[in-house]
């Protein structure tokens, strides 16, 4: 919309989105891809006990170990979205979230082989 040429930021009266809203989404969307990253890690850990018990436990508790990390950093971004007055990116905490993804994904893929 524009008024004398200037841009307007769409708003809540503007019938644009609405900008409170985001930071909801933003967290049901870590909620999500928690559960997601939840899944996929109890999956990883039932596969690993499909050979050798010695190499599924040591297999099952790495997925453990990086489950837990992904749960802190989502966590924590959660609550910061909760409590913190609005915030820009927390580019720390999405560059860990996608390390423990990528490491989940290659424990994954060792456990296939």
């Amino acid at each position: 919309m524009t008024a004398g040429g200037l841009v307007t930021p769409p708003g809540p009266g503007s019938g644009g989105p609405d900008r409170g809203a985001q930071r909801e989404r933003t967290r049901l969307a870590w909620r999500r891809t928690t559960l997601t990253f939840t899944v996929a890690a109890g999956l990883a850990v039932r596969s690993a006990f499909e050979g050798s018990v010695a190499i599924g436990a040591v297999a099952a508790g790495a997925v453990v170990l990086v489950w837990i990390a992904f749960l802190v950093v989502a966590h924590r971004r959660v609550r910061e979205l909760t409590e913190l007055p609005v915030v820009g990116a927390a580019g720390g905490r999405l560059r860990s979230a996608a390390l423990w993804t990528l490491a989940l994904t290659a424990l994954g893929v060792v456990l296939l082989r």
